[in-house]
């Protein structure tokens, strides 16, 4: 992998592309869990302050599973990267381009 620190006055080239898309792996995926995780308190949050309306409960219990599958979602995305990596002997969350 290049350097992702371009040298003094360097063009981009493609292989600052494997930079970018290396850090979007390291960050989307974290990022992602911790979203649904605050969408998961706002929606127990709603819950708990519904006062009785069945409504705004039903509204906040679409929201608690909307933040629940999310991060099952995220989380199954990480560990079966993880798995076709363990199968495969290719690091899937790291991003190269050959050359």
């Amino acid at each position: 992998m290049a350097s992702c620190v371009p040298a003094g006055g360097a063009a981009a080239t493609l292989q600052n592309l494997e930079c970018i898309v290396e850090r979007l792996f390291n960050y989307i995926i974290p990022f992602a869990g911790m979203a649904a995780f605050v969408v998961l308190i706002a929606g127990g949050f709603q819950y708990l302050t519904a006062g009785g309306d069945p409504k705004k409960v039903q509204q906040a219990q679409g929201v608690i599973t909307g933040a629940i599958i999310g991060i099952i979602v995220t989380l199954a995305v990480y560990l079966i990267f993880r798995l076709l990596g363990l199968i495969t002997g290719l690091d899937l969350l790291r991003f190269e381009i050959p050359g």
